[in-house]
C-alpha cells in the first residue's frame, strides 16, 4: 500500500459491496416483503447466531435502540446508575438515559483503550455496596444496575475481571458490541459474555445494514422478551390487535436484514483483508518517533474496525495539528469521542477519576480503515 498513490479524498470508512447486496435487495422488492416482516429478517437472526457463537440474536432498527432494550430486559428503571466509559460514542450513554437512568462515567485503560476493569473494582470498593442483592451508590443513594463496557475500534475489553467485578457487585454485564463484530476475546466472539449485548451495523461499520443493529443473548427468555418489545409488544394474532405493554417499533425491515445478509456472506474476506492493513500500518508506523500503532490486546483477536494511531502524549493542539494536516493532504482522519462526561446534558452525570481516558482524547487519531485500502 502506497498512500501517496491513492485516490483522495480517503474516508475514514466507507461500506464496500462485493457480493449478492444487489440480488438480495432486489428480491425484496419483487416479492413486495420489504418491511420488518420478511424471510431475510429471520435468517439474518440465524446467521447471526451461528457466526457470533451466542444461542439467539434479535435484529432491530439500529444499534442504540438494541442497546436502550438490552438494559431494559437486565432490569434498567427510571433513576437507576449505569457504569458507562466516558470514553465512548454517545449512544452508548443515551441507551440508559432513554431510560430514565443515569450515566455513571468510568475510566478507561490504554491497553485496551476500553473499561478498565481494575480501577472500577478499585472505585467500587470506596463508592458502592451491596444491599439486598443490589449494588447502591453510597454517595448517591440510587441503584447500580449495569456496567456497559465498549469494545472500542473493535479492540475486545478484558472481560474476565470485568467478569468478576460484576459477580462481586452484582451487577449486569452488558457489552456494547457495537464496533467488534468479528472480534474475539481468548477466542469466544464479543457480545457473548454478559447476559445481553449489542451490535450496530451503520454505514460505517465492518458490515452495514444501512442502518440496523442486533442484541445477542444465551438467554432464551431474554430473546423472546426481546422480539417482543422491539415488535411493539404485539401479542401473535392473525388479525387482532393486542399489546400487553408499552413496546418499541424496533424490528429491522426486510430490505436491511437483506443487505446483512449479504454482508455477513463477505466479512471473513473483510476481516482479512482489515487486519492485513492494520500489519501495514504497524509496519508503516513503527520507526516514526512520536507515535504508536493500538495493536489488538493480548488474548484477544481483533477486527481492527478503526485503525488507531496514539501520539506519545497528551497535547490536544499537537494532535488538531495532525488532524488538520491530513485532513488538508485529503485523508479522513478523525479524533476519539469527546469525553461524555464532558457533554452539556452529561457534565453533572457521578464520575470516577477519569485521568486516562482524558490522556487518550488528546493523544488517540484514527486513520483510513476501508478494507479495500490494503488493495492499493
Amino acid at each position: 500500500m502506497c498512500l501517496s498513490d491513492v485516490e483522495r479524498p480517503v474516508p475514514l470508512h466507507k461500506p464496500t459491496f462485493e457480493g449478492n447486496e444487489w440480488d438480495y435487495v432486489k428480491e425484496c422488492i419483487d416479492t413486495e416483503w420489504v418491511s420488518s416482516v420478511g424471510s431475510y429478517v429471520d435468517r439474518f437472526e440465524e446467521d447471526l447466531a451461528e457466526y457470533t457463537g451466542a444461542r439467539r440474536a434479535v435484529v432491530a432498527v439500529n444499534g442504540t435502540a438494541a442497546l436502550q432494550v438490552c438494559l431494559r430486559l437486565v432490569g434498567v428503571e427510571h433513576g437507576d446508575e449505569v457504569l458507562v466509559p466516558a470514553l465512548t460514542f454517545v449512544a452508548t450513554a443515551n441507551a440508559a438515559s432513554y431510560l430514565g437512568a443515569i450515566p455513571h462515567f468510568v475510566d478507561s485503560e490504554e491497553r485496551t483503550l476500553g473499561l478498565d476493569p481494575e480501577k472500577l473494582g478499585a472505585y467500587l470498593d470506596d463508592t458502592a455496596e451491596v444491599r439486598d442483592g443490589t449494588c447502591v451508590n453510597t454517595q448517591t443513594g440510587r441503584p447500580i444496575r449495569a456496567v456497559v463496557p465498549i469494545h472500542a475500534y473493535g479492540h475486545p475489553v478484558d472481560l474476565d475481571p470485568l467478569q468478576e467485578v460484576c459477580d462481586e457487585y452484582q451487577l449486569a454485564l452488558v457489552e456494547d458490541a457495537a464496533e467488534s463484530l468479528g472480534s474475539l476475546y481468548k477466542g469466544e466472539h464479543t457480545g457473548t459474555r454478559g447476559r445481553c449485548a449489542s451490535l450496530s451495523f451503520n454505514g460505517n461499520k465492518t458490515i452495514t445494514t444501512g442502518g440496523g443493529g442486533a442484541i445477542l443473548t444465551d438467554d432464551e427468555e431474554l430473546a423472546d422478551a426481546a422480539k417482543h418489545l422491539t415488535t411493539v409488544a404485539k401479542k401473535d394474532h392473525e388479525w387482532e390487535y393486542v399489546h400487553d405493554r408499552v413496546g418499541y417499533n424496533y424490528r429491522m425491515p426486510n430490505l436491511n436484514a437483506a443487505l446483512g445478509c449479504a454482508q455477513l456472506e463477505q466479512l471473513p474476506d473483510f476481516l482479512e483483508r482489515k487486519r492485513a492493513l492494520a500489519e501495514r500500518y504497524r509496519q508503516a508506523f513503527a520507526e516514526v518517533d512520536g507515535v504508536s500503532f493500538v495493536e489488538e490486546p493480548d488474548s484477544a483477536w481483533s477486527n481492527y474496525w478503526l485503525n488507531v494511531l496514539l501520539l506519545d502524549r497528551a497535547d490536544l493542539e499537537r494532535r488538531d495539528a495532525v488532524l488538520k494536516v491530513t485532513n488538508d493532504a485529503g485523508f479522513g482522519t478523525r479524533p476519539t469521542w469527546q469525553l461524555l462526561s464532558s457533554l452539556p446534558m452529561y457534565e453533572d452525570c457521578p464520575r470516577m477519576d477519569l485521568s486516562t481516558a482524558e490522556q487518550l482524547e488528546a493523544r488517540l487519531i484514527n486513520i483510513p480503515s476501508t478494507p479495500s485500502l490494503v488493495d492499493t
